[in-house]
């Protein structure tokens, strides 16, 4: 009976594994091509680059620091497109806050010449939203079997990793609701307290996981 039960709690959690992996690729695509009020990754970068006259490295800041912005602003990233109203099995602001990480990942990955229409490259950008220090014990405990970096440069496409990418991304967002992250998703609904401390940590993750896309997807266009 107990094996029966545990096989039933393991079943739920793949499945809601599976749908946050179905969630993963919707905001992909939003963050790149962009919805409603959230021009797409290439605009921004495009924008970022005008703004500092070709200056490569104050464009990613720019990006950077952009993007923490709007990962703060609590009340643009969980309503982005219409995403607090998908039935997902993420929180509105989990869903919101990863799309803008992606879109500034993708801006980044764009300035430094990788071509967001490729899946190798997709791939990668996902796998950052996990930050440098997860990234690095996954592959010392063989859960992945390398970088983002080597993804999105490898010889061709691997539909396979592409899948445990994003079941690796989608259980870690999902933990962010769950286990460790339970007494910060309390406080977080707490009226101005929770306002406040939700975008000074959404602001955080944004930067850390800004400043890790920017030495990992080194850049490959050349410059002048």
């Amino acid at each position: 009976m107990a094996d029966d039960t545990m096989g039933k709690v393991l079943a739920r959690l793949d499945a809601t594994t599976y749908r946050a992996g179905g969630v993963l690729r919707q905001m992909l695509e939003v963050a790149i091509d962009g919805v409603g009020p959230l021009p797409s990754a290439r605009h921004s970068a495009g924008k970022h680059y005008a703004k500092h006259q070709g200056d490569f490295h104050g464009a990613i800041d720019g990006i950077i620091t952009g993007h923490v912005a709007l990962a703060g602003a609590q009340g643009f990233v969980t309503n982005i497109g219409g995403l607090a109203t998908l039935p997902v099995s993420l929180p509105a602001n989990i869903t919101g806050v990863a799309t803008v990480q992606t879109r500034m990942i993708a801006a980044i990955a764009h300035l430094h010449g990788y071509d967001l229409s490729d899946n190798r490259v997709r791939t990668a950008i996902v796998l950052c939203l996990l930050g440098g220090e997860e990234v690095a014990r996954r592959i010392h405990n063989g859960t992945l079997p390398t970088s983002p970096m080597a993804i999105a440069t490898a010889p061709m496409f691997d539909p396979e990793l592409d899948r445990r990418v994003a079941k690796e991304v989608a259980t870690n967002l999902l933990t962010r609701v769950g286990g460790k992250g339970l007494a910060l998703t309390v406080t977080k609904r707490v009226p101005i307290i929770g306002g406040g401390v939700g975008a000074v940590v959404d602001g955080w993750s944004t930067r850390f996981i800004g400043k890790y896309a920017r030495g990992e997807l080194r850049n490959r266009r050349r410059q002048s």
